[in-house]
């Protein structure tokens, strides 16, 4: 047996390399942690893949939602065609297509926006509108009384035209009160029937302006500043 065969008193396992006066045998050590790092990275792109996967499926879960085809006003009975569906992913709050039976035949409790997906407290034996407080004034708007693009849901201030001061002579306080504005919600926009006609604008106003809204002259509707509620 060759002198290399035997080392430190030891057999030396047959393939390895052998291991000279300056080379020191690997430290077992310094494997685990390379080998510790190895299954990280392997844990890790495992868990990534799950992740991407989990999330795919939660993107791609839709459901067929209800959605309004056409302004319903708040009070009158839901029919098959102010209804349509479309595949959305949505979460709880709005009606399935499955209970599509459950809201047709009901009344609209609040006025409802074309476009707008239908929550299930939209929908009773009788509408809730308008709150209690509040009245609805229409208003006969004329060309320039009001922004083309005016729409259900903008706050507004209703002031009297240039020609709404009336005539005759009126006291201070009187006048005051004519030409206040009045603010309210925007509940509905319908066109004018013939060219240059008005527009009825309806504004959801407080009781206890609703006369005064509705004796303006030339009424005149302009939208307020998000967060105001003071009339320009």
């Amino acid at each position: 047996m060759s002198s290399s065969a035997l080392k430190g008193g030891g057999f030396q396992v047959p393939g390895a390399r052998g291991s000279g006066p300056e080379q020191r045998p690997a430290v077992t050590g310094a494997r685990r942690r390379r080998l510790g790092w190895a299954w990280a990275g392997l844990g890790a792109v495992v868990v990534s893949a799950v992740g991407f996967t989990l999330v795919a499926q939660a993107a791609g879960e839709r459901e067929q939602v209800l959605v309004l085809a056409r302004d319903v006003p708040a009070g009158r009975v839901l029919k098959p065609g102010d209804l349509r569906v479309v595949e959305v992913a949505a979460d709880a709050g709005v009606v399935p297509l499955a209970d599509r039976g459950t809201v047709l035949g009901r009344q609209a409790r609040v006025p409802l926006l074309a476009g707008s997906l239908l929550a299930p407290g939209q929908v009773g034996a009788r509408a809730d509108f308008p709150p209690k407080g509040f009245s609805q004034v229409a208003l006969a708007v004329e060309p320039g009384g009001a922004p083309p693009d005016l729409a259900r849901g903008e706050r507004v201030a209703v002031l009297p035209g240039p020609d709404g001061a009336g005539a005759g002579a009126v006291s201070d306080e009187a006048e005051e009160k004519a030409v206040s504005a009045v603010a309210g919600t925007v509940t509905g926009v319908r066109a004018a029937e013939s060219a240059g006609g008005p527009r009825v604008v309806t504004v959801l106003v407080e009781t206890g302006a609703a006369r005064r809204a509705a004796q303006l002259e030339h009424p005149r509707v302009v939208v307020l500043p998000a967060q105001g509620r003071e009339a320009p």
